[in-house]
């Protein structure tokens, strides 16, 4: 693997990661159900950030930069 390609597949899931240790910290402040379900099933995090893009908005945006720096690499 190429550097390059290495580094941007590292700093993409790092922001994948990120986005949804935020997401799960939003979704356990907003309700005790929906931070159980983010927790066990991560997808739900990213339904949960759909649904409320008011207060995950930031979380939505870092995860779709980890899926666009994922797909580059």
């Amino acid at each position: 693997m190429e550097a390059t390609s290495a580094s941007l597949l590292t700093f993409g899931i790092a922001a994948l990661l990120a986005s949804w240790v935020l997401l799960l910290i939003q979704s356990w402040k907003e309700d005790y159900a929906w931070g159980l379900c983010t927790l066990i099933l991560p997808p739900f995090a990213y339904l949960y950030g759909l649904f409320r893009l008011d207060k995950a908005g930031q979380a939505i945006l870092l995860a779709v930069i980890g899926l666009i720096l994922i797909w580059m690499a």
